[in-house]
């Protein structure tokens, strides 16, 4: 899925946030944990605390904490904030039979694509991440068991 550099800023920014709940992050730290620029992550990290999914604190002691419930953001609900007129779902009235099954194979595409961003929530994002840093950990666990058998061989 094609997504404007601000959509996808503002999906790390708050599965990172979320993930570290009540911890205040600036955008300078997220910049820099993420290498991306941290003056477009700023305007990212306002939109964000306009839609009440992050509060903000200004001041050189500043920054933002994800306040909404992560069980109930969903990647729809970031994404609408970011894309303007992303989603197109009319669908066009067409003159013949393989054009209309073409219209109705991409608008049933488009209610799927619609349905999934609307059931990943960024709870289910965190924790999907989390098992994934687990197996990873563990396979780099046993790769270096394997490395340092062979080694003391």
């Amino acid at each position: 899925m094609k997504l404007q550099q601000a959509t996808r800023y503002a999906i790390l920014a708050t599965v990172h946030m979320a993930a570290n709940p009540g911890k205040q992050v600036s955008a300078y730290e997220l910049a820099a944990f993420y290498g991306l620029s941290q003056h477009h992550l700023a305007k990212v990290l306002r939109t964000l605390s306009m839609a009440k999914i992050v509060s903000s604190t200004r001041g050189p002691n500043g920054g933002c904490t994800f306040i909404a419930n992560p069980k109930h953001v969903t990647l729809y609900d970031i994404i609408v904030l970011f894309e303007n007129d992303w989603w197109d779902t009319e669908a066009e009235s067409e003159p013949s039979g393989v054009a209309r099954e073409v219209s109705r194979v991409l608008s049933e595409l488009d209610r799927i694509t619609m349905a999934t961003l609307r059931s990943v929530t960024i709870q289910t994002i965190i924790n999907n991440a989390r098992r994934s840093e687990l197996r990873d950990r563990d396979s780099t666990t046993i790769e270096q068991r394997a490395i340092e058998r062979a080694e003391a061989k």
